[in-house]
């Protein structure tokens, strides 16, 4: 039962595998078998997002509310990180998802793939060995082989 929990978990926004992990090894769970657990659940929705990103946009774009808001993001997101987008590309997607950080991983690495347009197979390749890093990381410092400072 903690496995299924655990890859739901690690499926959910928000929480990823920075939550689910560390549930699952105090929950009993091997760490190696945690962090496999814990990769696949965070991996599986994003083929999925990926995919059905572009119907519900065009479905909301309908509603002019939306369409504004939807311009208006574009617009700014792809204004703000234009540079680093063109100097990373899809690679940059590693970095940004492999660090478990608040408003990182694979959701939001979903979303930035959309926005800037980043083909479906190279997007699904970088966010998901961004999040077997970030599983590494969040594994090792629920383990306290690493330890994160925060200044």
């Amino acid at each position: 039962m903690i496995e299924l929990l655990t890859i739901l978990t690690a499926s959910l926004p928000l929480v990823e595998l920075r939550g689910a992990i560390p549930l699952a090894i105090e929950n009993g769970v091997h760490p190696m078998k945690a962090y496999l657990l814990g990769v696949i659940g965070n991996i599986l929705p994003i083929p999925f997002v990926l995919f059905f990103l572009e119907k519900l946009e065009k479905k909301l774009r309908i509603i002019s509310i939306f369409d504004r808001f939807f311009n208006w993001l574009f617009t700014r997101t792809r204004k703000k990180a234009k540079e680093k987008i063109d100097k990373y590309g899809t690679l940059g997607l590693v970095p940004f998802v492999a660090i478990p950080l608040p408003m990182t991983g694979a959701w939001t690495g979903v979303a930035i793939a959309y926005i800037f347009g980043i083909e479906f197979k190279k997007a699904l390749l970088a966010i998901s060995l961004g999040v077997a890093i970030a599983g590494i990381v969040v594994t090792g410092v629920t383990l306290g082989i690493f330890s994160i400072s925060l200044l």
